[in-house]
């Protein structure tokens, strides 16, 4: 694959420096500074805030610098602001006070430089930013072409994400990575005993499937991701008004997650066994649609009464996270935009982590902090479990009352999870209400 072209391999005599600075370290910088470059700071009110620039002038007036305002070593996203807003032309890092991660930097200048552009052709001037020096370029661009993956498949509208497509895109990635994949459609799920996606899925023209891709040595740790593929969801007959369907083709978020991951552990060549499951359908309106107090049957055996169509994520799930434990995987991950709740408690830019397993929970939150992607882990309170009783099935997947919404969620989703095996499941909100430095407003 070729390289990202928000890179060069090396300076030419134009490559303006960059000098990334915190508001501590503003002062100590400008002291050492002839006089003229002090007053032009100081001029035009610069004060190292992050993801703030100034170009710096020589004498003759030409770019001669540029100051680059930074939270800290490891900041991610300032690197993102400058790689949108700065003049055109190509950037190299200068050793200043405030030492630079590399990758951190790098991947931030990629993240940028990211537009959704099947549609309308981008616009603004070409940066690059010549690799900074012990950088792990395979890194950075792994992580960088995953979460644009994510990005693409959750901007893309629904009716050029199906589920066909959906499954086409993991095809793509299986093929890429020497991995393989299978899908099951239609009424082969009912033979191969997948009713709940079946029945969520069989209203709309476009066929339900479970996406089953696989990579890696048997003989490896198990490791497998579920990610909710609900390519548009309308509410089913407890239809969403209009205001609510309006970004509804990122429902499909949770499956882009869990795909994003897949490649970047395959492109790490980590050494798991890695399975992807993805329940991918279409939440429509028909005659043929399921209906409020319906009783399906589950993959696992239980029965659940459908106390709302509009909570259909979590039976697609579900079906999948009892054949994902069939093979006892030593970690099991879902990914999913479930509940408006998760968004209520926690707002759209901090995903919400459920997890049977403390240590797994405590490794993830960590992980996230590392990463500038927070995770809050939330309670599984099973004090709540007994809202999931139904009078006439094992359970109800839409609780009456509407507290603790994303909780009973996660609730029943561990109905379906065995409960040995190490488990998290995350709501995310999979989108960027505002554009803000690196993370353009759209799927994410």
């Amino acid at each position: 694959m070729a390289d990202l072209e928000c890179f060069a391999a090396r300076a030419d005599k134009s490559t303006l420096p960059i000098v990334a600075l915190t508001a501590d370290a503003l002062d100590g910088w400008l002291k050492d500074q002839p006089k003229t470059r002090v007053g032009w700071v100081k001029r035009n009110g610069f004060r190292a805030k992050p993801a703030s620039h100034l170009v710096l002038p020589d004498s003759s007036g030409a770019p001669a610098c540029v100051l680059l305002g930074v939270t800290g070593t490891d900041d991610l996203w300032s690197w993102g602001g400058a790689a949108a807003a700065l003049p055109e032309g190509r950037y190299r890092l200068e050793e200043g006070p405030v030492a630079v991660d590399p990758d951190r930097a790098a991947l931030g200048w990629a993240l940028g430089h990211y537009r959704f552009d099947r549609y309308k052709k981008a616009e603004g001037a070409a940066r690059t930013l010549v690799w900074p020096a012990k950088t792990d370029r395979q890194g950075v661009e792994a992580v960088a072409r995953a979460v644009m993956l994510a990005r693409d498949l959750i901007n893309t509208p629904a009716g050029d994400m199906g589920p066909g497509e959906l499954a086409t895109a993991a095809h793509a990635l299986a093929r890429e990575f020497k991995g393989k994949c299978k899908t099951t459609v239609g009424d082969d799920l009912l033979r191969d005993n997948f009713p709940m996606i079946h029945a969520v899925g069989r209203a709309s023209s476009r066929a339900p499937r479970l996406i089953d891709l696989s990579w890696g040595k048997a003989s490896d740790p198990k490791v497998t991701l579920v990610g909710k593929g609900v390519c548009f969801d309308t509410g089913g007959l407890d239809l969403k008004p209009s205001s609510g369907m309006l970004m509804m083709k990122k429902d499909m978020g949770g499956a882009a997650q869990a795909l994003a991951l897949a490649r970047m552990v395959m492109a790490a060549k980590l050494k798991v066994r890695l399975r992807v499951l993805i329940p991918a359908v279409e939440n429509s309106v028909s005659g043929d649609a399921f209906r409020p107090m319906d009783i399906l049957s589950s993959r696992k055996g239980l029965t659940v009464e459908i106390g709302n169509t509009d909570a259909e994520g979590r039976l697609v799930l579900a079906d999948a996270l009892a054949l994902a434990c069939e093979e006892k995987p030593e970690l099991l991950m879902d990914f999913a935009t479930l509940t408006g709740a998760a968004r209520v408690a926690l707002g759209t830019e901090v995903p919400a982590l459920f997890s049977t397993d403390d240590a797994v929970a405590g490794a993830v939150m960590a992980a996230g902090e590392r990463v500038s992607d927070p995770v809050w882990r939330m309670p599984l309170v099973d004090a709540y479990d007994s809202q999931l009783d139904s009078k006439i099935a094992d359970l109800n997947n839409a609780p009456p009352g509407g507290y603790g919404g994303a909780i009973t969620a996660a609730l029943f989703l561990r109905r379906f999870v065995t409960p040995e095996i190490p488990w998290f499941h995350i709501d995310v909100m999979a989108w960027n209400t505002k554009t803000k430095p690196g993370r353009p407003e759209g799927g994410e």
